[in-house]
């Protein structure tokens, strides 16, 4: 500890770390750092706009992040338990008294030849831009496949269909497998309106990408001057490299309060996390439960008191199809989906706002937050929290 403030370092700056850390830094003895390779939060749930120009995607950290919270741009490249410090790239290191683990997840590695080399990603920001500028260097007659009928491939399908360009949705098995049989028809028919080919079945398989086509395993080839691999998600391999444990997808194992089961000073949130007893999606509506339920396990810790064992509510899936219609799926609060659902435009607005509420959310927790910041100025206005960079030599300690 430092000054008698106990120092939390929160990895990663997405929904779960960013709640996290404002939950942690409304408390008074508590000095919270958050690390984050970007400048900027990045609103993933937006980045298939990204792609066609809708929205850019991201938001200042002096919007989301509590003005009393430390912002260290950077990456960390391994955790020390032992010794309670982070190791970033830029060659500083961190110290810490407990740690939240919540770098997120990316795209993982489908194994198929050609995909690493030829497909694009839209799970993070840097993807996304890369298959804007792509796009924007390819004719708008050219064919676009979007690889996978998740949630992510059926609005990233649509947005693009809808901005005119000619797309091919490979389902691999089923439209939206995540989606209730009866809800899976206002999808299918609004994506027929848009033009986009829809392929389902035995043999909707990939089994290869090249530079202008993709391969499937009934045979088929598919004309595609940009492919966009959208199927499965990888955790980054920090908590390996450091020794932790995880589960087969790369998650921090946790027990039921998200603390590490090889060290009670580090606890998960978002989609890094592993509860070995309550498995969940990988969303940004786990994320935002996960970062203040992470964030209350250690205050309570702090405080002397047993952390409380983490439950989720899950309301649902909100798809975007294009910016004028969309779907919401229900679900019962185990995210179990059932058959309720709310299509057209009203679905597209509900969406929205789902988009909306949770900008606000974070908003709100900076807020809440910044009241206890210590170094408002004299007009009560709290300082926005100021990205340092870590030019490599240079030693950070919390």
């Amino acid at each position: 500890m430092t000054n008698g403030n106990v120092e939390v370092v929160v990895v990663g700056g997405g929904y779960g770390g960013v709640t996290a850390a404002n939950r942690l830094a409304r408390r008074d003895g508590v000095s919270v750092t958050l690390v984050n390779p970007r400048p900027e939060f990045v609103s993933r749930i937006r980045l298939h706009q990204l792609v066609t120009g809708s929205d850019d995607a991201v938001e200042g950290f002096g919007e989301v992040l509590g003005g009393n919270v430390r912002l260290v741009v950077d990456t960390a490249t391994r955790i020390d338990a032992a010794g309670r410090r982070v190791s970033l790239a830029g060659g500083g290191t961190l110290s810490y008294d407990y740690l939240v683990y919540a770098v997120g997840s990316g795209a993982a590695d489908p194994g198929v030849p050609g995909a690493a080399e030829f497909a694009h990603w839209l799970s993070d920001f840097e993807g996304a831009q890369r298959l804007r500028s792509a796009l924007d260097t390819t004719s708008a007659s050219a064919s676009v496949t979007v690889v996978g009928a998740g949630p992510t491939g059926l609005e990233t399908a649509a947005e693009l269909a809808e901005a005119g360009r000619k797309v091919t949705l490979v389902c691999g098995d089923v439209l939206g497998p995540s989606l209730h049989a009866r809800v899976r028809r206002p999808v299918a028919r609004r994506l027929a309106v848009l033009g986009v080919t829809v392929i389902e079945g035995p043999g909707a398989r990939v089994r290869a990408v090249t530079q202008d086509a993709v391969l499937l395993d009934d045979g088929r080839s598919l004309p595609s001057a940009v492919t966009i691999w959208t199927a499965g998600f990888r955790i980054p391999d920090l908590a390996a490299r450091s020794g932790l444990r995880t589960d087969t997808d790369g998650r921090l194992l946790t027990d039921a309060t998200l603390t590490s089961v090889d060290d009670m000073r580090i606890v998960a949130a978002g989609d890094a996390a592993g509860m070995t007893d309550q498995p969940f999606r990988m969303s940004c509506q786990a994320a935002v439960q996960l970062g203040p339920a992470a964030a209350d396990t250690i205050l309570r810790r702090i405080a002397g008191k047993t952390p409380a064992r983490v439950r989720m509510f899950f309301a649902g899936q909100c798809l975007s199809l294009g910016r004028n219609e969309g779907v919401t799926q229900f679900s019962y609060p185990n995210d179990k989906v059932n058959a309720l659902s709310i299509s057209g435009r009203p679905g597209a607005g509900v969406k929205e706002i789902a988009c909306r509420f949770t900008l606000n959310k974070l908003v709100f927790g900076a807020r809440k937050a910044s009241s206890r910041a210590s170094h408002g100025d004299s007009t009560g206005r709290v300082a926005a929290p100021q990205p340092e960079q870590t030019p490599s030599g240079t030693r950070h300690t919390a």
